[in-house]
């Protein structure tokens, strides 16, 4: 038994939410000698801009950062409500990565939703990663929800899809030895399209400077609806990313969707270097994340926070594109989209 032969897919980021999953910001040595109260206060912002419109579940790791989120979110004034907070242990913030990969299934009665819990190795066991690797079943056993075990390494940050058969990821990563002892092409693509309801497999080049997850895909190309992806660009051909983001782009406007129908590509624009003591790091706009009524968008303090922002503003009308200060946040080597996980309805 699995998701596709029973019927389930994973759908588009854009499609209707129950809620979004954080892990509160707890591990000093992700962000060295930075203030852990600037990475909190992006952490809260984020909550501010998604509780209105879904419900925000958080992590913790004990009772006692239980009763120090519920000051800050009182301080804050932020609708508890909507804000759960569950004691579930956990590494680091990167729940994109460790948490559930949500699946749905269309019935009669409206959507059923299961999820993939794929194995968690912190991107080829770079970093501590054991109570990563069991929050998501936790997730899973809290919400009640059927789970399915595809039995290898693969993390959220790794596919991007349209949710209707077209899955986008890099070569770097889903077919890097510190993973699953080298799969190939064939036997990985086998895995997403029995795990995730794929259909046609894109394979996109994840070489980007700084990148410590050997080149998650949500860095790179992101789908804004099913058919156009914006790509990750960088003008200046002396720029140490622009070989790979041309290659991508050429690539996509080469390609098909899963019916055969060309792909839109928009030209997202890089923020330029962002440096931490000499060493480049993994900044994009592409890291951003689709809510319920919001757009979460990392900026830079950079010109192109604004291309950015109107470009994202361009494909969701109806959404408020918010803008989420991540110049201190990227020195932790992610974004909004890392640390968050949507929960489809």
């Amino acid at each position: 038994m699995n998701p596709d032969t029973e019927g389930f897919h994973m759908p588009a980021e854009w499609e209707p939410h129950a809620g979004t999953w954080l892990a509160w910001p707890h591990n000093q040595e992700t962000w060295p000698g930075q203030d852990m109260n600037q990475i909190e206060a992006v952490t809260l912002r984020m909550i501010r801009a998604l509780h209105t419109s879904e419900t925000v579940h958080v992590l913790v790791n004990n009772a006692d950062q239980v009763e120090q989120l519920q000051s800050k979110l009182q301080r804050e004034e932020l609708h508890r409500s909507a804000i759960k907070i569950h004691i579930i242990p956990t590494d680091d913030t990167w729940i994109r990565d460790f948490g559930p990969n949500f699946l749905i299934r269309s019935t009669a009665q409206g959507n059923e939703v299961s999820a993939n819990l794929w194995k968690f190795d912190s991107w080829g066991e770079k970093y501590e990663w054991q109570q990563d690797a069991q929050a998501g079943r936790a997730i899973t056993e809290y919400l009640n929800c059927p789970s399915f075990d595809p039995g290898i390494v693969l993390e959220g940050g790794a596919i991007e899809v349209n949710g209707q058969g077209t899955c986008i990821t890099t070569e770097q990563c889903l077919l890097n030895p510190n993973r699953n002892g080298g799969l190939n092409k064939l036997e990985m693509e086998r895995y997403l399209k029995k795990f995730l309801g794929a259909q046609h497999i894109l394979w996109c080049q994840g070489e980007l400077a700084g990148d410590d997850t050997d080149g998650h895909i949500d860095n790179l190309v992101r789908f804004v609806n099913p058919h156009t992806v914006l790509c990750s660009w960088e003008e200046d051909v002396s720029d140490p990313n622009h070989a790979c983001l041309q290659a991508n782009v050429e690539l996509l406007k080469n390609s098909t969707d899963q019916a055969g129908h060309p792909l839109q590509v928009e030209l997202l624009p890089m923020p330029g270097p962002v440096v931490m003591d000499g060493t480049r790091l993994p900044a994009s706009y592409a890291n951003f994340y689709i809510a319920n009524k919001t757009v979460l968008l990392p900026t830079y303090n950079h010109p192109n926070d604004a291309v950015a922002q109107s470009l994202l503003q361009k494909y969701f009308p109806d959404r408020e594109v918010v803008g989420i200060p991540c110049h201190i946040f990227v020195m932790g080597l992610g974004g909004v989209h890392c640390v968050t996980q949507q929960q489809p309805k």
